[in-house]
């Protein structure tokens, strides 16, 4: 029988090229566990029908390599889910939304191109918030996704679908797409490891937009190995996507610590400040303070550092991205594709009560606070300021990486809440992204790991590197989490 409870991709390859199971074994029994617990999780929106077909194919081409004395590719028969809003010919997007509820894709995302030509397997495409419009999967048209530690709590969002599908072991491993700590937050709440990359550093072709200037496409793993391994696949320019840079975009500069003789580790800064505002956890703050203290141990230097418009951040996001939203979104009007709900007085009336019917309550919100905000007479006054602020931030990390090489905080200021807790306030829901929304406005790499539990619940701390430097990440995560380099 095969264990899922520790599978990684690294594993599950070694076990594959050595032939302890098969590519058809591997997926039957992750299909097994879905049957499971699916229904009570409400993880997968689809599993997919053809996912042993997937499976034989992933045997041959294991077969052939060995055959012919190549390397068999990591990822080759590595069962993966797939997130609603990412793009697979042939199958169902809907991005969890009634709007797109019988959309099939008539292409690959950049990233699905990349998984493919490596052999992955694709099990099924995961809930989510609604056009990822959420920090709690609560906002899907198909009903929320559960956390498996806690049938009664939210997974996080809005990729809580991806990072639930593997918290129950009903993948190996996910991908998700994070605009302002949607991948981050998820992982915390599942005690997953997340990763959003550098802005540009994967491709968004294929990705459904959100918000076009913070939405990056990352992983979702049980291990910081495994996170590597996927970004690194799926890294790398595209012509389809303009913003896309190359892994040499980005200078590398030496380390903070280098400097000094007996230091070879990079340096981790802190912004205390920031940390003794209200409303976090105590056992975030104890968890938060035991990784200060481990990372001591292992020979890190942490220090305090200064970030003076970081109390500034949701502010800016919660301006800027339901901007983007309110332009991205129009697109949806009933008439090019998706859903159509036909009027009674003429075109505007379809138009209208298309997106009333096709849209859930929390993208309305939103796309009508985007559509506020860069109407005449306050565009200036909230759009134009947000910019400006968010130049400040930038100006701010910039001059903290001349000092440190990593910026640590938690990911989440909680654990789990309660499914219903925070539905009723969004203000309270927004607080939830207080620490991840900073590197999607920055466009930094940040990645969250495990770091201790809250009762059964997990918890996550936040590691930010310098653009490109996804590297330190890596490293430091595994040290953190004693994986073998």
């Amino acid at each position: 029988m095969i264990d899922l409870s520790k599978m990684t991709i690294r594993s599950a390859h070694e076990a594959l090229v050595k032939g302890t199971f098969s590519a058809v074994e591997l997926a039957e029994a992750y299909l097994a566990e879905i049957g499971r617990k699916n229904k009570d999780v409400n993880a997968y929106l689809e599993v997919y029908a053809d996912v042993l077909e997937q499976a034989k194919q992933a045997d041959k081409l294991i077969a052939a390599k060995k055959a012919a004395k190549e390397n068999v590719p990591l990822l080759a028969g590595i069962p993966l889910a797939v997130k609603d809003n990412i793009l697979i010919k042939g199958r169902l997007a809907s991005s969890a939304s009634k709007m797109l509820a019988n959309y099939r894709a008539a292409y690959d995302a950049t990233a699905i191109t990349k998984l493919k030509a490596e052999g992955a397997v694709f099990l099924g495409r995961t809930n989510m918030d609604e056009f990822a419009m959420g920090g709690s999967t609560e906002n899907s048209a198909f009903g929320p996704t559960k956390n498996p530690h806690d049938l009664e709590r939210v997974p996080g969002g809005s990729s809580g679908g991806s990072a639930a599908a593997v918290a129950m072991h009903g993948a190996v491993a996910a991908l998700g797409s994070d605009t302002g700590g949607s991948i981050r937050q998820p992982a915390s709440f599942t005690g997953l490891v997340g990763l959003k990359p550098t802005y540009g550093s994967i491709s968004r072709h294929g990705l459904m937009a959100m918000g076009s200037s913070l939405d990056q496409i990352g992983p979702l793993t049980r291990t910081v190995d495994d996170a590597e391994i996927l970004f690194n696949v799926i890294r790398g320019q595209d012509i389809m996507d303009g913003t896309t840079i190359s892994a040499d975009t980005y200078k590398k500069e030496p380390l903070k610590g280098e400097k000094r003789e007996t230091w070879a580790k990079p340096k981790i800064g802190v912004p205390f400040a920031f940390m003794k505002q209200g409303g976090i956890h105590a056992d975030v703050l104890k968890s938060f303070d035991a990784a200060i203290e481990h990372f001591k141990k292992l020979g890190y230097e942490v220090v305090d550092i200064s970030l003076p418009n970081i109390h500034y951040s949701l502010a800016v996001y919660y301006v800027l991205m339901p901007a983007e939203v309110s332009s991205n979104l129009a697109r949806f009007d009933g008439v090019k594709y998706g859903l159509h709900v036909d009027g009674e007085k003429g075109l505007l009336d379809d138009y209208l009560k298309t997106r009333a019917e096709g849209f859930g309550k929390e993208v309305r919100r939103r796309v009508i606070l985007g559509t506020y905000v860069l109407s005449t007479g306050y565009y200036d006054a909230y759009y134009n300021k947000a910019n400006i602020v968010r130049n400040l931030l930038r100006e701010d990390f910039k001059k903290a990486f001349s000092q440190v090489d990593l910026v640590l905080t938690p990911t989440a200021p909680t654990p789990a809440f309660k499914i219903g807790e925070k539905t009723s306030d969004p203000v309270q829901m927004y607080l939830e992204d207080i620490f991840t929304v900073t590197a999607n406005l920055v466009g930094t790499p940040a990645i969250s790991l495990p770091a201790g539990m809250s009762g059964k619940l997990p918890m996550g701390i936040q590691l930010t590197a310098n653009f490109g430097r996804e590297d330190l990440l890596f490293t430091a995560g595994k040290d953190f989490l004693g994986e073998k380099a």
